[in-house]
């Protein structure tokens, strides 16, 4: 198998982290994003999505979702189980991995891609048509990640980890979001304690360097 991966983005950064909870060692193969490399027929050709990661199997079938890719690797290996064991806890960090890309993901991505000029007619992550900038989507994900932060702040003031009482998958996407919005110039309100300390637990993994 072959991981098609590149370093700054935070969707392979969730494979990484995960695959390094899980002690997982798969090939790797850097796409070189500033040069546009994902967006050229050499890797359209293995992923016509136009995004990383990328899994291609054995078999050459591709992968090309982060999530999925962790899901193939978690049936594999269930072991630690970072998608939960019990049917409750499968159902939870479902639930709050998804709360966490549609809220505060996709936040980030309408703040980066609706402004800065390198995604001019790329506002969409992946391989379009030209897709137009909408600078109010800008405004709208710096409001949506206030909300999100408070909203998430609130749900660890009551539990240790994102999902519940066990890292889970749920923080590993967490924690790329929140990374992702600081590279993007979206900070967290103040008084955001609890997330704050549940950061700091995060990052002191091991598998956050990943």
């Amino acid at each position: 198998m072959k991981l098609y991966d590149a370093d700054p983005a935070p969707s392979p950064r969730r494979v990484r982290i995960y695959l390094a909870e899980k002690a997982i060692s798969v090939e790797r193969v850097l796409v070189d994003l500033k040069s546009g490399e994902h967006l050229q027929p050499g890797y359209l050709a293995i992923n016509p999505r136009g995004t990383v990661p990328a899994l291609q199997l054995d078999d050459g079938e591709v992968i090309g979702d982060s999530t999925a890719i962790c899901r193939f690797f978690e049936a594999l290996h269930p072991d630690p189980p970072l998608f939960g064991a019990r049917p409750v806890e499968i159902a939870r960090i479902t639930a709050w991995t998804r709360r966490v890309e549609a809220e505060g993901y996709a936040a980030c991505v309408y703040a980066l891609r609706n402004v800065a000029g390198r995604f001019a007619d790329r506002a969409e992550p992946g391989h379009w048509p030209e897709l137009p900038q909408i600078p109010a989507l800008a405004a709208r994900g710096k409001r949506m990640w206030e909300a999100f932060s408070i909203m998430l702040d609130a749900r660890l003031a009551s539990s240790e980890w994102v999902a519940g009482d066990r890292y889970s998958y749920a923080d590993i996407t967490a924690l790329v979001t929140v990374d992702f919005a600081k590279a993007v110039k979206l900070k967290l309100p103040e008084g955001v304690s609890h997330l704050r300390r549940w950061h700091d637990a995060v990052v002191a993994r091991p598998s956050a360097s990943a």
